[in-house]
């Protein structure tokens, strides 16, 4: 009898799951054959851009890979993999959850958040850490603070009762993200030397088991779904988003990292995208195996379900696990101990084949090798066309704007804008003392500092893009999102080791969007390669745009968000980012500049929406850091905070919220005042001295490449620029802490 499982497909079909007419001929090629509906859905979730970067890995592969610190190759397992010594590996990537979280915030956030600690622990490591970087639209709508109060909300009830703290991350607000939020999730684990598992298969007669949740119906198509536009039809799609739970994710933890143990495990790999037909394909790939899986012994948590459905289903919290045959009870036996279901659900067979049985009928037969990143996937690579908005924003001559006669007024509206202003209300929810390691949450620093058990050494994690500036200049923008990232370990006394990333865009197939995408990673490979970081994986998040009408929408800002490690040897370099002493002295380090391109300053208060990105230099950017970094090392300084959203004004006064410490300086009568306090150029670091350092504070400095100046002497409290009161610093913590929770408690 004929079912929807095995018709024959046609062209039409395949459209409709999201391939194009070139691609199914091409799989009828591989196949030699028309595919049925069960074998087009697979060739369609792994053929999608979420699964096969596609449209991506031609310009990912020009990135630097490679270093001496690495484990791993980029791509070879579920993250990377960095040499921290003393015989430990940190584990640690960062993905995305866009498209389920701007339909249904709370468990789109909450499944991404379950999703990235799954890439961490299947690979023997235990997650110690999580970060998130969060775009969201105009905080005036009720949608955006919808969006937002559901993304908090998932991350951090998943998260705290998964018990792994958030110790940092970044929320940015901009009207382009008003229909498409981002929601990127980092996750960093530790596992000790010969102790990882690999996602591979292979040994005939091997069993494949699968261990944790049932499989329901939920993310059918994810993938898919996760590489499409948005639409105001889109909400129909809401069984692609995933349902999370973290207390089984927890067991699943203990077990995975238990059963690792026995060495009975030949291989693994979480069920994410694209769920059992993702693992099984891309673990047969890689062990060059195959496998026979039998659909109808999947533990179901509905009755009826179909084959494909099974296939495709993104159901969380599951593993597949191929096991050497003859150590079955050993596995089974910690599965029954952390009260795991499991199932045997197929073998491991020679050659290259998958085929997938339901209640002892072949529903598909697919080469493995054809499905995968790397093997048979296909490659693209797009026309893309500079935007005509990027020679419109060269145009912009900052002497068009008028110096505001108030300047102090100018600091207080920059304090209380949303990007700048505090996130109490949202880091609030999170747990991030949970496990005692984090050190950063009494003594704040630009990176999150965790240290590692048993040892004098701690990881120095952050994310960083800043959006505006890569719109403004893709390439330019995104190495400065390497640059910052590097900047806050370097200030907080860590040394940078390798990054992963985030890329968030529009429709690839746009070629003005093209063109920021390839910009982007010219850009940040300039950096890498500068900083000696390689990249060590991550994720490509196109689509990230609503089409409304039928009209084409403005896709998002261009965000290549940058997860970077760091490595801090002696925990007692911990540099914080607060002023702590009146009298202490304040330099900046660095070039002293006006450049307020692409500023908050520009942008908000002067509503000047296109500007070139701001000044950088990324040879002085590294002079900078190796200064800050021998100053560090030396104790010479208190604090070191980089100059970033806001300018130097900001900057001095993050440093004095946490002791209420104030500060006068001089501005340099060079340079135009509302510049020199609110520019963004790069490249700067705020550091106070003390008077029994000063000396040699100086002597260091006066042997080093780098620039600086002195700007003046932490206060008790008042801000005083060129002898001119702006008020205390208590005026301006009640501006930075009230403003969030001011929109989101009642509106505004």
């Amino acid at each position: 009898m004929q079912t929807e499982q095995n018709t024959l497909t046609t062209v039409e079909t395949a459209g409709k799951l999201g391939l194009l007419p070139e691609e199914f001929t091409r799989i009828c090629e591989i196949l030699g054959r028309t595919p049925n509906f069960t074998e087009l859905s697979i060739f369609s979730v792994m053929w999608s851009e979420h699964c096969s970067y596609k449209n991506s890995i031609s310009w990912l592969k020009t990135l630097p890979r490679d270093g001496e610190c690495m484990l791993a190759k980029a791509g070879e397992e579920n993250a990377g993999l960095v040499d921290i010594g003393g015989g430990l590996g940190c584990a640690f990537k960062i993905e995305s959850h866009n498209h389920p979280s701007a339909l249904e915030p709370y468990q789109g956030a909450a499944t991404g958040v379950g999703g990235i600690n799954r890439d961490i622990f299947t690979m023997g490591a235990r997650p110690i850490a999580q970060l998130n970087s969060l775009r969201f639209g105009d905080l005036k709508l009720d949608r955006t603070r919808w969006l937002l109060k559901g993304v908090v909300k998932g991350i951090g009830d998943y998260g705290n009762a998964f018990g792994i703290p958030v110790v940092g991350g970044e929320v940015f607000f901009d009207e382009c993200y008003n229909q498409n939020p981002l929601v990127n999730a980092m996750s960093v684990g530790i596992v000790k030397a010969g102790e990882t598992a690999s996602a591979t298969s292979y040994g005939a007669g091997n069993p494949v088991y699968i261990v944790g949740s049932s499989t329901g119906k939920d993310g059918i198509h994810g993938a898919t779904f996760a590489s499409g536009d948005l639409t105001e039809e889109s909400a129909k799609d809401l069984p692609a988003v995933q349902v999370g739970d973290p207390f089984q994710e927890k067991l699943l933890l203990e077990a995975t990292l238990e059963v690792i143990q026995t060495k009975a495990i030949i291989g693994m790999q979480d069920m994410g995208a694209a769920g059992i037909t993702c693992s099984t394909s891309e673990m047969s790939a890689k062990g060059e195996h195959g496998m026979d899986i039998w659909l109808d012994k999947v533990p179901t948590r509905q009755q009826g379900m179909h084959g494909w459905e099974i296939l495709l289903s993104e159901s969380q919290e599951r593993m597949l696990m191929v096991v050497e045959k003859g150590r079955e009870e050993e596995v089974e036996a910690v599965f029954a101990k952390w009260d795991l279901h499991y199932a045997v659900i197929g073998s491991v067979t020679e050659g290259n084949r998958l085929k997938y049985y339901m209640n002892g009928e072949l529903e598909a037969d697919v080469p493995a090798h054809d499905l995968v990143l790397g093997g048979g996937a296909p490659v693209y690579k797009r026309e893309f066309s500079e935007p005509a908005y990027f020679a419109e924003a060269q145009k912009f001559d900052a002497s068009s704007i008028a110096i505001p006669e108030n300047l102090k007024e100018v600091a207080r509206f920059l304090t209380a804008q949303p990007n700048i202003a505090s996130k109490r209300w949202v880091y609030q929810q999170y747990d991030s003392m949970v496990g005692t390691a984090n050190m950063s949450t009494n003594n704040a620093s630009d990176a999150a500092v965790v240290a590692v058990k048993d040892s004098n050494k701690a990881l120095v994690m952050t994310v960083d893009c800043n959006s505006r500036y890569v719109h403004a200049d893709p390439e330019k923008g995104a190495s400065i999102a390497v640059a910052e990232a590097a900047r806050n370990i370097v200030c907080s006394g860590g040394k940078p080791m390798a990054i992963t990333n985030c890329l968030n865009f529009g429709n690839p197939y746009n070629p003005e969007v093209y063109w920021q995408f390839v910009g982007a990673i010219k850009g940040m490979g300039a950096a890498c390669r500068a900083f000696n970081t390689p990249v060590t994986g991550g994720n490509v998040s196109f689509y990230n745009h609503t089409v409304v009408s039928g009209k084409q929408a403005i896709p998002v800002f261009p965000t290549p968000t940058i997860g970077m490690l760091g490595l801090m040897e002696d925990k007692e370099r911990h540099t914080g980012l607060s002023f702590k002493n009146e009298g202490d002295q304040i330099f900046m380090i660095g070039n002293p500049s006006d450049d307020m391109h692409s500023s908050e300053y520009l942008y908000a208060f002067h509503n000047v929406k296109l500007s070139p990105a701001p000044a950088f230099d990324l040879d002085e950017e590294m002079v900078m850091h190796t200064a800050v970094s021998g100053l560090i090392a030396n104790e010479l300084i208190v604090s070191a905070h980089d100059v970033s959203d806001g300018g130097l004004f900001v900057a001095l006064a993050e440093s004095g919220f946490l002791h209420n410490k104030g500060f006068s300086i001089q501005t340099d009568d060079q340079f135009r005042k509302d510049g020199f306090l609110f520019g963004e150029a790069q490249g700067r670091v705020i550091v106070s001295v003390s008077a029994d350092k000063l000396e040699a504070f100086n002597e260091f400095m006066a042997l080093s490449e780098a620039n600086f100046t002195l700007l003046g002497e932490v206060t008790g409290g008042e801000i005083l620029v060129d002898e001119e009161s702006f008020g205390t610093i208590g005026e301006f913590v009640q501006a930075y802490e009230g403003t969030l929770p001011a929109y989101m408690n009642h509106g505004k």
